[in-house]
């Protein structure tokens, strides 16, 4: 709506869902000035711009109740966070159960009191005078004022408090005495003051993290929680969190034997288990035969580089930080010590396009050639920092599927909706069906490359997403420095939503590396690069499919997808028989011959979630047949050998979702 005269967003919304409002596209307080003829948009508490306001005062709460608990706690930043918040502070002592529940009714207080947020603009100077006692708002002062100092200015969280052009304080005012009564530097917006946040909200945990993510400065105590506009909506994420807790990778890992975090190889590096391995093997091995199903060529590039390599593909420039530090080597020198040859940087590889544009580029290419399909399973090294690791999920060593395909700029669009079709029909056969897409488009700020360039990249794959049929969501400026990029985004069997592939349009990488074509009139052309990465890394699709599945995978992707039982020992050799027919059509298969009884041994293959456990006693054997029982514990008796088999056999070549 138009605003006809000037105005508040009070006036002109008193619905009580409507928790702010955005003013000619920017989102303002709901107490924001409106003047007359600025277009006014309410926000509802229930969409994400409403809910990451609740949270964010939600925050503000928090961090009120623990300094009315204890004073001489300093303030870090407390953002907004997907399904909830956090809040980092400077205490003696880290946070116990104890302190939690004395936060939680300190909360409650404060909620029930209705205190208003109001928001003030500031001067630098009135900021220091008003957060004198703050070190930790004093920095990010300083950084809004000198944003090149330092850490080089401030990450998304910290934007939270001192981003936009101005500097604001939000007052936490007593709606009786008009006193304020607690501040925080903050960007804002709120909600209109404490009581709307309600009962529907929950401290989680809390951990320890760093000042500004960098392991140099003071480790600070984390304090997470969850808010939701109703107490229903609080229960019902609760519950989806326990069971989430249920499918965590890193406990169906251990409890599996599938995978570890051995110490003495660092934080990030994983070992797969044998077990784990043979899911892994089965992951690749579809993968591959998908490639080649599509004409893709299969190519392999070093683990490590030399520095120049980076400094022409610019990831040196865009990327360092994110990048192991450089191993200096190749130097020689002489009995004396004096250098006879000059050493080089060599980098871990953090990126597998720099090496394919090198494979490209090793002979002439002809238009007929494209478009040319590179893919690899290499292995990269990324310098995550250590309080963002997270199992499998966030690693510092991964295996990227990653392709890059050249093509004319006839082909662009053809080869995008081609691609995204691979995409989603490869991800269907590992189980995941549920999906949407989103856009990332360019951030001024960390990009190359001409408007023009931008704008027609970005077009072409709206279009080809558009067309997809599926749900498109924008993802304003979140874009590679590069060019613009679709991902699938897929929701797994409990509704979390993970980011799967991605396929990237690139017209600056072509450019740098003078990658060329002969076209059909005989001149030379620069070909459109595509950067297509399907699971990510097996790795994290590893993680995604083991906690989907709750560890209960499909039979052909289960490390052990048979299990014979007998009834008593003299049925062993029976059942010997049996795996062993089944081994021979390459079934991953195996007879229990411990000394465990028979429902112990029921138990323990249940527990392992194998998916066909096969149980023979005297009547089996008369028969030539077998008991089927299945994970869920029904059970098939007297089932003929060759069907037994025969049904096995086709579940794993179907990849039937048992």
């Amino acid at each position: 709506m138009t605003a006809e005269t000037d105005t508040t967003g009070f006036e002109l919304f008193t619905d009580r869902s409507v928790v702010a409002v955005r003013v000619d596209g920017q989102l303002r307080d709901l107490a924001a000035a409106v003047k007359a003829g600025d277009v006014v948009e309410p926000v509802l508490i229930s969409s994400a711009d409403g809910l990451s306001i609740l949270r964010h005062s939600a925050a503000h709460v928090a961090a009120q109740a623990v300094q009315s608990i204890n004073p001489e706690a300093k303030l870090g930043i407390g953002p907004p966070i997907t399904d909830g918040f956090y809040y980092d502070f400077d205490v003696e002592v880290p946070f116990t159960p104890e302190d939690l529940k004395a936060i939680d009714k300190a909360m409650e207080r404060i909620i029930k009191q209705g205190q208003r947020f109001v928001r003030r603009v500031v001067t630098e100077d009135e900021a220091r005078a008003a957060l004198a006692g703050e070190p930790y708002k004093l920095e990010l002062i300083g950084l809004k004022g000198h944003p090149t100092e330092g850490a080089g200015g401030t990450d998304d969280n910290e934007s939270v408090e001192v981003g936009g052009a101005e500097l604001t304080i939000y007052d936490n005012v007593d709606p009786k005495t008009g006193e304020t009564v607690w501040r925080d530097l903050c960007r804002g917006p709120h909600l209109p003051n404490t009581r709307m946040i309600g009962n529907g909200y929950a401290l989680t945990r809390t951990a320890a993290a760093y000042w500004r993510g960098s392991e140099k400065n003071k480790q600070l105590q984390r304090l997470y929680g969850t808010a939701w506009p109703t107490k229903e909506e609080l229960r019902a994420y609760q519950a989806r969190m326990e069971e989430a807790a249920k499918r965590d990778h890193r406990k169906l890992g251990a409890e599996l034997d599938l995978f570890s975090f051995p110490e003495e190889i660092g934080s990030g590096l994983a070992v797969f288990h044998p077990r784990g391995g043979i899911i892994r093997a089965e992951i690749e091995n579809y993968m591959r035969e998908r490639l080649l199903a599509n004409d893709y060529e299969l190519v392999n590039t070093p683990h490590i580089t030399k520095a120049h390599l980076y400094e022409v593909s610019q990831h040196l420039s865009w990327y360092k930080d994110g990048m192991f530090p450089p191993m200096h080597l190749d130097e020689e020198r002489d009995d004396e010590g004096n250098i006879t040859r000059q050493g080089q940087d060599y980098y871990l590889k953090p990126m597998n396009c720099p090496m394919h544009n090198l494979i490209y580029r090793a002979r002439g290419r002809s238009y007929r050639e494209l478009p040319l399909r590179l893919a690899e399973f290499g292995t990269v090294y990324r310098y995550e920092k250590s309080g963002t690791l997270s199992g499998l999920t966030r690693v510092r060593g991964l295996t990227q599927d990653d392709a890059h395909i050249y093509v004319t700029p006839e082909q662009v669009k053809p080869e995008l909706t081609r691609q995204l079709e691979f995409v989603l029909e490869t991800l269907r056969g590992y189980g995941l069906t549920d999906f949407y897409l989103e856009l990332s488009t360019r951030d001024p700020e960390k990009s190359v490359g001409s408007n023009e360039q931008w704008d027609e990249a970005t077009e072409t794959l709206r279009q080809v997403a558009v067309e997809s049929g599926l749900e498109l969501v924008d993802d304003p400026g979140g874009a590679a420095f590069y060019g613009p990029k679709i991902s699938v985004q897929a929701r797994d069997a409990i509704g979390r939503t993970w980011q799967l592939s991605t396929v990237q349009l690139d017209f600056n990488q072509p450019e740098l590396f003078d990658l060329e074509y002969t076209a059909a009139d005989g001149t030379r052309q620069q070909p459109v690069m595509i950067h297509r990465a399907l699971l990510g890394s097996i790795e994290r699709f590893f993680a995604i499919l083991l906690e989907h599945y709750a560890g209960a995978f499909p039979v052909w992707l289960s490390p052990v997808q048979v299990v014979g039982i007998p009834v008593a020992d003299e049925y062993g050799d029976y059942l010997d028989g049996v795996i062993a027919q089944l081994k021979a059509r390459g079934v991953r298969a195996e007879v229990d011959h411990s000394s465990d009884r028979m429902p112990k041994k029921i138990r323990t293959h249940t527990k392992a979630k194998v998916p066909f456990q096969l149980i023979a006693g005297e009547e089996d054997r008369a028969a030539g047949a077998v008991s089927f029982r299945f994970r869920d514990g029904t059970q098939e008796n007297g089932i003929p050998i060759a069907d037994a088999i025969e049904r096995i056999t086709t579940a794993i070549a179907t990849k039937a979702q048992v």
